[in-house]
């Protein structure tokens, strides 16, 4: 039973990062650099439960939890920072001088691996806990989610790439720091929303989770049609 529970927690992590690594048009990434992105997705989700523990022991001193006040700074503060930080570290350190990072799409596939490497080992421990029940439903929503906060990260950070390729480093620091603001921003409202246990933020949970799937899916396919190797000048932002 426990095989089975793995096997339904990777599953569909593998099957996003597949689809994504699929969309990349001109030279797909080496499979063992997409490989070691998977892994230190893993390796971040060790360092920002590290990090969470210690802001959520901070946080304490000051707000008793189940507060708002606790659930915004927790959230948005502690938890996306954390997470979605570590990935930006991580995705940084291994791709930004990598000589196959030439082009614009391999930064979503980039970050979307380090993104789905986090997902995949967090949803092994929560299908383990909970049962198949968590794996069904977090095959819906919080793996697909961090996949989209994956894309979004890459289309900053490939931006960001190509602004410093092209010698304009104050746009490139500007949209490296979008890389790291707008996935953790949408992670604090998945995260909040989540966590607010009432009909009515019910159905804004479904109606956020389903907008960003949207926009994630077609900023995918915008990047991945108008796809070009760095050195041509054009934009997507």
């Amino acid at each position: 039973m426990q095989s089975i529970l793995i096997i339904a927690a990777v599953v569909p992590a593998l099957w996003l990062l597949i689809k994504v690594y699929r969309a990349d048009r001109l030279e797909p990434e080496p499979p063992g650099l997409i490989a070691s992105l998977v892994l230190l997705g893993i390796v971040s989700t060790t360092l920002a439960s590290l990090a969470e523990q210690l802001g959520d022991l901070v946080l304490s001193w000051f707000y008793p939890e189940g507060t708002l006040a606790y659930d915004v700074l927790m959230y948005f503060g502690i938890v996306a920072f954390a997470e979605e930080g570590f990935k930006y570290l991580l995705l940084k350190r291994r791709t930004w001088h990598a000589p196959d990072f030439n082009c614009l799409f391999d930064a979503v596939v980039y970050a979307v691996s380090v993104s789905l490497g986090f997902a995949l080992w967090e949803n092994i421990a929560y299908v383990l806990r909970y049962g198949m029940g968590a794996a069904i439903a977090r095959a819906i929503t919080a793996v697909p989610g961090h996949a989209c906060f994956g894309v979004f990260m890459g289309a900053w950070y490939g931006a960001a790439k190509k602004r410093a390729l092209s010698g304009e480093e104050g746009r490139s620091r500007r949209c490296r720091r979008m890389a790291l603001l707008v996935p953790a921003l949408l992670h604090g409202c998945y995260d909040f929303i989540a966590s607010q246990q009432t009909e009515s933020m019910s159905t804004v949970f479904v109606v956020f989770v389903a907008l960003m799937f949207l926009a994630a899916y077609r900023l995918i396919v915008r990047i991945s049609r108008n796809d070009g190797y760095m050195n041509p000048r054009w934009d997507v932002f």
